[in-house]
């Protein structure tokens, strides 16, 4: 009998999962399911069955949720929206006999979801270095931690504590763009004079984390885990525009090793950092699978099938990637309709 898969509402990179799934060692048969709000997203185009999903509260999104895993019996539901607020209903989803593929339970999601939290749950790991950072939800302590930082000789940046991939990110700087700006790469930034202008406007705004500018090499350290075990771990470097490194950088494994005993994270998640002066220091925990995990399979581990299989109670050892490899990744072409 098939086991019966459900994406909902994700990022089309993910349609490079479903096919890793499908292609598995073990010769598993699966059924997938994919939801979205947009009727051209690639995942509804792979997917087995797909439907448009509804843009809706996240109370009612919740019960919709409910009521496709029981309408199609669906036996896991891999969820990317609403991930954390899903969690907090994991025994709804099983009294219907589905198992629901999150990282971990809804207390250490909002940990990691929160990177003023994040980083305090990290600040005694051995080894891990964190950037120089304040949290303000006022303009005099952004002031403050922007007078602090300076001292230190940082360039400083900005961004939400709370939030997804690059959005809200803003590079400060003091001086105004000059006629030459146009003709360069854009970048996001934003005048001091202006961000405390606007930060002026509100008596209190959403926690904005303060911090030193990380301009090193980032990475993406792909993860498997399970319990306090860290299974793979892939460091993925940024080598320029679209290229990718799978590097053998054992101080990285180790960091994401150290990280993995104290967070307890599971199946897929993503630890990434940045150099500073040739120090690793850590950016951002993602629970979740993330964009580029396709990459690191190339380095021969399935993470998208083997935390599946976890999940649903196979044996899963310890995974020796092949590293050292440099690639990229092309445009290909997708059909989407003949009409």
């Amino acid at each position: 009998m098939s086991t019966r898969i459900w994406f909902n509402r994700t990022f089309s990179a993910a349609s490079h999962y479903i096919e890793m799934i499908r292609n598995n060692e073990d010769r598993e048969k699966f059924i997938i399911y994919a939801t979205h709000p947009r009727q051209h997203s690639p995942m509804l185009q792979v997917a087995d069955y797909s439907e448009i999903e509804p843009i809706l509260p996240m109370d009612e999104y919740i019960a919709y949720c409910l009521d496709f895993c029981k309408k199609h019996q669906i036996d896991v539901f891999i969820p990317h929206f609403g991930l954390t607020e899903i969690s907090y209903h994991g025994s709804a989803f099983q009294q219907i006999g589905t198992q629901v593929l999150i990282g971990g339970d809804p207390t250490l999601l909002e940990v990691v979801g929160d990177k003023g939290r994040l980083f305090q749950a990290l600040s005694s790991v051995e080894g891990l270095t964190l950037p120089d950072y304040f949290i303000a939800t006022t303009v005099n302590e952004f002031q403050q931690a922007y007078r602090t930082l300076k001292e230190k000789g940082h360039r400083i940046c900005i961004k939400p504590v709370k939030g997804e991939g690059g959005g809200g990110f803003r590079i400060i700087e003091e001086t105004p763009a000059d006629i030459w700006s146009i003709y360069e790469p854009v970048t996001n930034t934003l005048l001091l004079e202006d961000l405390i202008e606007l930060l002026s406007s509100v008596d209190h705004f959403d926690a904005l984390m303060v911090m030193e500018l990380l301009e090193g090499h980032e990475y993406s350290v792909d993860c498997l885990g399970r319990e306090n075990e860290l299974l793979a771990a892939v460091p993925r470097k940024k080598v320029e525009g679209r290229i990718r490194k799978l590097e053998a950088n054992a101080e990285l494994i180790e960091l994401s090793r150290a990280i993995q005993k104290v967070l307890s994270l599971q199946y897929n998640f993503n630890v990434q950092f940045i150099y500073q002066h040739n120090v690793p220091k850590l950016l951002e925990i993602n629970p979740r699978a993330s964009g580029g995990l396709y990459m690191s399979c190339l380095s021969g581990v399935n993470f998208p099938y083997l935390a599946l299989k976890s999940l649903l109670g196979g044996e899963v050892h310890v995974q020796e990637p092949k590293l050292d490899i440099t690639a990229t990744h092309i445009e290909k072409e997708l059909i989407i309709s003949n009409a």
